[in-house]
């Protein structure tokens, strides 16, 4: 039996990357600190959950989950950011937040990386995101976050390859997910379905970076970045001002 273990796999992005990897006869383990609901469209064969708290990451669960030969899947979508001034962010809203988005997730990939190494063909990927790559104000401690990921991942698939590995991490490192909780609104599998399928289209392929809409948005984003990054910044200051998702 073939199986995956999605870390944040009871709702949005995760939850539809389940759904694309059930239709190609994957059985998956999830760990999210919620279950998923009743109407999230999975069927009780197809998925065990178990709860999973990463601001209290418990090492030994992942390291039960490592040793399952049956697993050659990974995907670690937990996550969560507020757009707010850094002053409105607590000490411990800081702490949660780079535990969750990014100390988790290289303690993840630690647990697994001797199947990365070894097996000759295992799928890993992790969500970055496109505020990782640039400034993101009023996004600071997230942005900061995934900053750190998607360093983590470019150099440990350096590693990867000089070590004679074909398995790499892909970096999915997207904008605003539609259909998502993340922003506030219910699971729209109809909006998640065809990125999920493209995630894992990459994941398979063994690529290193998927920036979703890239040609048609974040091109121009990145260039305008990398040509007068605080000029960027106070642009995206702005935006987000003007946006109705700042959270005091």
């Amino acid at each position: 039996m073939k199986k995956a273990l999605i870390v944040g796999g009871s709702n949005g992005i995760g939850l539809a990357i389940a759904k694309k990897l059930i239709e190609r006869g994957y059985y998956i383990e999830i760990l999210d600190k919620v279950s998923p609901e009743a109407d999230s469209g999975l069927s009780d064969t197809t998925y065990r959950y178990q709860a999973c708290d990463l601001t209290q990451m418990n090492p030994e669960l992942f390291m039960t989950l490592s040793q399952d030969p049956d697993i050659n899947f990974l995907m670690i979508t937990a996550g969560f950011g507020r757009v707010t001034n850094f002053e409105n962010l607590s000490l411990t809203e800081i702490e949660n937040m780079l535990m969750v988005n990014t100390l988790a997730g290289i303690k993840t990939i630690s647990i697994f990386y001797d199947r990365l190494r070894r097996d000759p063909a295992f799928y890993c990927g992790m969500m970055g995101s496109i505020a990782g790559l640039i400034s993101s104000p009023m996004f600071s401690v997230y942005a900061a976050s995934k900053a750190a990921i998607c360093r983590f991942i470019e150099s440990v698939n350096i590693e990867l390859e000089v070590n004679g590995s074909a398995n790499r991490i892909l970096n999915v490192s997207p904008g605003s997910i539609k259909g998502t909780r993340f922003n506030g609104g219910p699971n729209d599998f109809s909006q998640t379905e065809q990125l999920a399928e493209d995630i894992v289209s990459h994941i398979f392929a063994r690529d290193e970076l998927f920036i979703p809409d890239y040609d048609t948005v974040f091109k121009g984003v990145l260039e305008r970045y990398y040509s007068d990054p605080h000029a960027f910044g106070i642009s995206s200051y702005e935006y987000k001002l003007k946006s109705g998702r700042v959270k005091n």
